[in-house]
C-alpha cells in the first residue's frame, strides 16, 4: 500500500481508482491540474480487486481490453493469454500506476461519505473517511460495477455454515476440500468458479435460475513476439474492427476471431446475404421522387424502411439467431452426460437477451460425481434454513453458500456509490434521477456543475468497457481543457440540451424494446421491466456511432449545450 500526502484543494477529485480513475488521473496530471483519487479499497483496480474469485479473467481479449493511448505502453506489455486472469490483469494496472507515476495522486483507504455542491465558491467539498477535500471540479468514476448483489433470500440470517460472494471475494485463499457447497447464480462469474470448486467440494450443489449460454473458449497462450511485428496503431485498428464487427460494420478481415466476434459475423452475414442488390436500390431511389412517403419520413428512413420491408429484417435476424442458438444448445446436449441435466443447461432464449459466456470446462463439469444441477426454471429457491438451501421441498444441506450474483444494477445511485451527491439548492442526485435518468451525453446533469459521471448510462457502451472508458476520458480532458481556455470555473449542462439527449436516449431504446420484451429476466431488461424508465437505457444507436458524436460534437469548440460561467 502507498500512501501520499493528501491535497485538500487539488484542482480535481476523482471517487474511485479503478480502470476509469486512473486514465482520468493520467490525463489530468499531464494538463498540469492537481489530482487526488479517493479509493476506499487499499489496491488499485476498482472490479479487478473485488474479483478475486477462483478462475476470475476477462471475457474480452486482453489486448482489447488494455489501454490505448501510448504506443510504448502497447508495445512493452505482453499478455500471456489471450483471455488474461485477474491477477495479471490486476498487475497490468499496477504496472500502468507506476509506470507513469500515478500513485502519489491516489489515497488508498479512503472512502467517500459525502459530496456537496458549495455554490457561493463553485467547488464541490467532499467529505471522506480521513477528511474534507475542496475542489473544482469531481470525477465520479465509481463504476457500474461496485456494490455486490446479494438477494434477500427469506431465512438467510438463519444460515449458521459460510456465507461468500464472487464480487466481493476474500483475499485469503478459500479451501472447499471436504465441504458442501452450494453456487447461487450461473452467470459470468459462476461459469469461471464453478469448474474450480468443484475440483475441490465434497459435494456441490448449482442453482440455477436460468441457463447461460455457454459457447466455446479456446483460451490459448499468446505469442510473445507478435506484437514487436505490429505496426504503430495496431490496437487502435484491432478496436475499430472488433467494434465494427459486434455493430454489423462490413469490414475484410476479422482481426480478432473470438466467441464475439464469431456470433456476430454469423448473425450480420447472413442478414446481408438477403440484402437487395445495387440495382433494386437505384430503383428505389428513381422511385422515391413521386412518392408521398419521402417527404414524409425524409429520404434516409424512407429508404431504410424499404430495405427493411424487401430483407423481412425481424424474421431475418430471428433465424439467424436460432441458428446459432441451436449450436450452443447442441454443444451442451454432446458435452453433458445425464440427458435432463443438459436439457436444463440449453439456453432457451434469444442469444443476447443475457451476456453470453465462453468457457470450456464448465459443461464437462456437471459429468463429475459430486457436482448436481438444482434448475429452478425460472423460480429461484425458496429460502435458506440453518443447514443450507430449501427448494421445491428438499433441503439441500451444505457448509459454505457462495452468492454467484453479481453487482447491482439500475438501483439508486447513490445506493451504489455509497454516499449521497448534493447540487444546487441542495438537491441530491437521487432526487434529480428519482424518475429516471437525466444528463446530457451520460456524462453532466443539470444542477450538479464541475460534477462528471463516468458509466454506460446514456452514454456508449461496448463489450470492450475499457474503450469506453477511454473514450470518455478524451471527452471529459477536452471539456475541462477548452472551459479553463476560455477562463469558465462552471461547467454545467443546459437544461435544453440536458432534455433533448434524454429524448434521443427514450427514442433509440425503442429500435430494442421490442426484442428485449421478449428476453428472460436480467440485468439486460430491468428484470423484465423493459419499459418503465427508458431514458435509463444506454445509446440505442450503438457504440460507434455514439463516439462519433462525441468526436463531432468536440470538433466545434464550443461546448454546445454546456452553460460556462
Amino acid at each position: 500500500m502507498n500512501q501520499s500526502k493528501t491535497l485538500l484543494n487539488p484542482d480535481v477529485v476523482i471517487v474511485g481508482a479503478g480502470v476509469a480513475g486512473l486514465y482520468m488521473l493520467h490525463k489530468l496530471k499531464n494538463m498540469g491540474l492537481t489530482t487526488v483519487v479517493l479509493e476506499k479499497s487499499d489496491e488499485l483496480g476498482g472490479t479487478w480487486n473485488w474479483n478475486r474469485y477462483p478462475g476470475a479473467r476477462c471475457d474480452i481479449p486482453s489486448l482489447e481490453y488494455s489501454y490505448q493511448f501510448d504506443e510504448d505502453l502497447q508495445q512493452e506489455w505482453n499478455w500471456s493469454e489471450k483471455y488474461s486472469g485477474q491477477p495479471e490483469i490486476l498487475e497490468y494496472i499496477n504496472h500502468v500506476a507506476d509506470r507513469y507515476e500515478l500513485r502519489d495522486g491516489i489515497q488508498f483507504e479512503e472512502e467517500v461519505i459525502s459530496a456537496n455542491f458549495n455554490e457561493s465558491s463553485a467547488k464541490w467539498k467532499i467529505t471522506s473517511s480521513k477528511g474534507h477535500y475542496e475542489s473544482r471540479f469531481c470525477i465520479f468514476a465509481t463504476g457500474c460495477l461496485s456494490i455486490p448483489n446479494k438477494p434477500d433470500f427469506l431465512g438467510l440470517e438463519n444460515f449458521k455454515g459460510q456465507l461468500l460472494q464472487t464480487s466481493s471475494w476474500p483475499q485469503e485463499e478459500q479451501d472447499f476440500t471436504g465441504k458442501r457447497v452450494a453456487v447461487i447464480g450461473t452467470g459470468s462469474s459462476a461459469i469461471q468458479s464453478i469448474p474450480l470448486i468443484a475440483e475441490q467440494a465434497e459435494e456441490l450443489y448449482v442453482f440455477q435460475r436460468t441457463p447461460s449460454s455457454i459457447d466455446e473458449r479456446n483460451n490459448q497462450v499468446t505469442d510473445p513476439d507478435w506484437i514487436s511485428t505490429q505496426e504503430p496503431g495496431w490496437q487502435d485498428k484491432r478496436r475499430n474492427n472488433f467494434e465494427s464487427i459486434m455493430t454489423g460494420g462490413m469490414v475484410k478481415e476479422d482481426l480478432v476471431s473470438d466467441g464475439w466476434t464469431e456470433a456476430f459475423r454469423l448473425l450480420f452475414g447472413s442478414l446481408r446475404d438477403k440484402a437487395p442488390s445495387k440495382a433494386q436500390i437505384f430503383k428505389w431511389s428513381v422511385a422515391s421522387v413521386v412518392s408521398p412517403s419521402l417527404y414524409k419520413k425524409g429520404f434516409k428512413q424512407y429508404m431504410t424502411d424499404k430495405v427493411t420491408d424487401f430483407m423481412d429484417l425481424a424474421k431475418a435476424m430471428e433465424i439467424a439467431d436460432y441458428q446459432k442458438m441451436e449450436k450452443v444448445r447442441a454443444r451442451a446436449e454432446a458435452i453433458v452426460d445425464d440427458q435432463e441435466t443438459a436439457e436444463a443447461l440449453k439456453p432457451y432464449y434469444r442469444q443476447f437477451c443475457k451476456r453470453p459466456c465462453f468457457h470450456d470446462e464448465y459443461l464437462p463439469t456437471f459429468n463429475l460425481p459430486n457436482v448436481t444441477l438444482v434448475n429452478t426454471d425460472g423460480r429461484g429457491l425458496d429460502q435458506i434454513t440453518e443447514k443450507g438451501i430449501m427448494f421445491d421441498g428438499k433441503e439441500y444441506e451444505v457448509d459454505c453458500i457462495i452468492f454467484a450474483t453479481g453487482f447491482e444494477v439500475g438501483t439508486d445511485y447513490a445506493r451504489r456509490a455509497g454516499y449521497q451527491i448534493n447540487g444546487k439548492d441542495g438537491m441530491s442526485i437521487s432526487e434529480k434521477w428519482s424518475d429516471g435518468l437525466s444528463t446530457f451525453h451520460g456524462m453532466h446533469t443539470r444542477g450538479f456543475p464541475n460534477a462528471f459521471f463516468f458509466g454506460p448510462s446514456q452514454s456508449g457502451f461496448t463489450a470492450t468497457y475499457t474503450y469506453s472508458l477511454d473514450e470518455q476520458s478524451i471527452h471529459l480532458a477536452h471539456i475541462i481543457s477548452t472551459a479553463q481556455e476560455k477562463g469558465a470555473t462552471r461547467i454545467e449542462a443546459s437544461e435544453k440540451a440536458e432534455k433533448e439527449w434524454v429524448d434521443i436516449i427514450i427514442e433509440k431504446s425503442r429500435l430494442t424494446a421490442d426484442f428485449q420484451e421478449k428476453c428472460t429476466p436480467g440485468y439486460y431488461n430491468n428484470e423484465g421491466q423493459v419499459n418503465v424508465k427508458p431514458q435509463n437505457n444506454m445509446y440505442g444507436g450503438g457504440p460507434i456511432e455514439f463516439f462519433k458524436l462525441m468526436k463531432k460534437w468536440r470538433s466545434k469548440g464550443n461546448l454546445e449545450g454546456l452553460e460556462l460561467n
